[in-house]
C-alpha cells in the first residue's frame, strides 16, 4: 500500500504555489468494487511472510513476485476489465509484497547495493528505479519538527482504464505525455485514493492550490479526476513540457527531489507498458 506517499500532499503545497506539493509513498485505500478475470494465474501462497534478509533471497523473492505481477496484469487486462472497479485481489496481493521489498530496501543503501545485481535486467532497472524514487519521497515525507502525521482520508479512484483514458485525452489536447501525467497523480493521490488537502490548501487528485485552478481549471471541478488532468496537462505545456519535463514538473512542485521521484516513474512507465497496471494495483484493496 501507498498512502505513505500521500503524506506529502498534506503537509506542502500544491500545483502553482510556492512550496512543494503533495507527495504520498504508501496508501491504504478503502474498498472498492472488484472486476475480477475470468481466469487468472495462481499466485505465490503467503504474500504476507517476511521479506528474507540474505541478498539472495531477497532478490529472488522480489524477481518471483513481480513475474508473478506481470501474469496477473495480462490476465486482468485479458479476461477481467481494468475500466470498471479496482484490481482484483490476487494481483493487489503481489503488487503490494513488491512495494513492500521496494519500501524495505530503500532506506538500505548497502544491502541495496547487494541485491540489485542479483535481479534480471528488465527487474533490476523497476528497482533502481523505483528505490530512487522512494529514497527521494522519504526525504520528503520526512515530519517537521513539532508535527504530527494527519488523519488519511481516502476513497476509491477511478478505474484504471478510465484514468488512462484521461491521460491520453490530456495528452491529446495538450501534448503532455500520457505517463508524464499518470506518474504526477501516483506521487499526488494516489491515482486519486488520498482525498486529503494539503495545509496550504492543495486540492484534488492532481492538488491543485484553487488560485492556480482559477487559471488552468477552465471552470471545470477541482475534484474531478477528468477535469484535473486536463488542467495538469495544460499547466505542464505552459511550464514548458515540450522543452524539458523536468523544469515543468519544478514548476508543477519546487523541489528537485519531487522531480526525482515523478521522473523515476515516468520512466518505468515507459519502459513496461504493463507498469501503470502493476502501480495502480499496489494501492487497491487486498479483498
Amino acid at each position: 500500500m501507498r498512502i505513505a506517499l500521500a503524506l506529502i500532499v498534506l503537509a506542502l503545497a500544491g500545483c502553482g504555489g510556492d512550496d512543494p506539493v503533495g507527495q504520498q509513498p504508501a496508501p491504504t485505500a478503502t474498498p472498492t468494487a472488484t472486476a475480477t478475470p475470468a481466469a487468472t494465474p495462481t499466485p505465490p501462497p503467503d504474500q504476507a511472510r517476511p521479506i528474507p534478509r540474505a541478498a539472495a533471497a531477497v532478490a529472488a523473492d522480489l524477481a518471483a513476485t513481480q513475474r508473478a505481477v506481470r501474469e496477473q496484469v495480462r490476465a486482468w487486462r485479458r479476461d477481467g476489465d481494468p475500466a470498471t472497479g479496482d484490481a482484483p485481489p490476487a494481483l493487489a496481493a503481489l503488487a503490494a509484497r513488491a512495494e513492500r521489498i521496494h519500501r524495505e530496501l530503500a532506506p538500505r543503501r548497502t544491502r541495496t547495493a547487494a541485491v540489485l545485481p542479483l535481479l534480471p535486467p528488465r527487474i533490476r532497472a523497476e528497482a533502481r528505479d523505483t528505490i530512487a524514487a522512494r529514497r527521494a519521497l522519504d526525504v520528503l515525507n520526512a515530519p517537521r519538527p513539532g508535527t504530527k502525521a494527519p488523519k488519511i482520508r481516502t476513497g476509491p479512484p477511478e478505474p484504471a482504464g478510465v484514468l488512462w483514458r484521461h491521460y491520453r485525452r490530456a495528452a491529446r489536447r495538450s501534448g503532455v505525455s500520457a505517463t508524464l501525467l499518470a506518474a504526477v497523480n501516483l506521487i499526488e493521490s494516489d491515482f486519486g485514493r488520498v482525498r486529503n488537502e494539503s495545509v496550504a490548501g492543495a486540492q484534488g487528485p492532481m492538488q491543485f492550490m484553487p488560485a492556480t485552478w482559477e487559471s488552468y481549471g477552465r471552470g471545470g471541478d477541482i475534484q474531478d479526476p477528468r477535469d484535473a488532468i486536463l488542467a495538469a496537462g495544460r499547466f505542464l505545456a505552459a511550464a514548458g513540457a515540450a522543452r524539458s519535463e523536468a523544469g515543468a514538473l519544478y514548476r508543477y512542485n519546487p523541489s528537485q527531489l519531487y522531480v526525482t521521484a515523478v521522473s523515476r516513474y515516468v520512466r518505468i512507465l515507459r519502459r513496461d507498458p504493463l507498469a501503470f497496471h502493476a502501480l495502480y494495483a499496489a494501492g487497491a484493496p487486498l479483498g
